[in-house]
């Protein structure tokens, strides 16, 4: 076989011969795991949607609609046709790494059932207890159970009822506003972001 010039045409066109073969492959790998990691994306979401709200039949995922004045998403959970609560995925950007969101559930008359962290930057040790420490019956930690109708959340510093996590104050204060935040948009209130009260608009 006959070996090719090394000139400067042949140098180009075997470099571009090279970039679409790995830019095809690179397309193909890309839309392969994109499709894998979107349905990893649902399943998370799904399960913690199900972790948070009450019993359901429908596709509360499928189902779900933004609400509030921060559009939350909100996943609807439905029995036998009838709304039966809530999971809302909501969020607050000023924990004291940033971003805390979180998926927190309702029953239809605003009682909280529970809530699971997604994401958060908060100092391991203190601020990341926010999983364990709003749902132990220690003290005035749980949010647990409690009736949201009128009733915003707040730290007992700020004049509130509900025990900060020890030496995280601020990441405490952003996770209860977040979920006021998530009770607001079910209810057609708003929120005020510094109080976390809940308003009638």
């Amino acid at each position: 076989m006959k070996k090719l010039k090394s000139s400067l045409v042949n140098i180009f066109m075997s470099l571009t011969v090279i970039c679409l073969v790995a830019g095809a492959a690179l397309a193909a790998a890309n839309k392969y795991t994109a499709t894998a990691i979107e349905m990893s994306k649902v399943a998370a979401l799904s399960a913690a949607v199900k972790r948070v709200a009450p019993e359901f039949d429908n596709d509360p995922v499928a189902d779900k609609y933004f609400a509030g004045a921060d559009s939350l998403t909100v996943y609807p959970a439905l029995k036998d046709g009838q709304t039966v609560g809530y999971a809302v995925e909501t969020f607050d950007k000023n924990g004291f790494s940033g971003m805390i969101r979180i998926m927190v559930g309702f029953d239809a008359s605003g009682k909280l059932l529970n809530y699971s962290v997604l994401e958060h930057n908060e100092t391991p040790g203190l601020g990341s207890k926010m999983q364990e420490w709003f749902s132990s019956d220690a003290g005035r930690r749980s949010v647990l159970g409690r009736d949201m109708t009128g009733n915003a959340l707040t730290v007992t510093k700020d004049g509130g009822d509900v025990d900060a996590i020890t030496a995280a104050t601020i990441s405490s204060r952003a996770f209860l506003r977040a979920i006021n935040l998530a009770y607001a948009a079910i209810s057609g209130g708003g929120a005020d972001g510094t109080s976390g009260a809940t308003t009638k608009q």
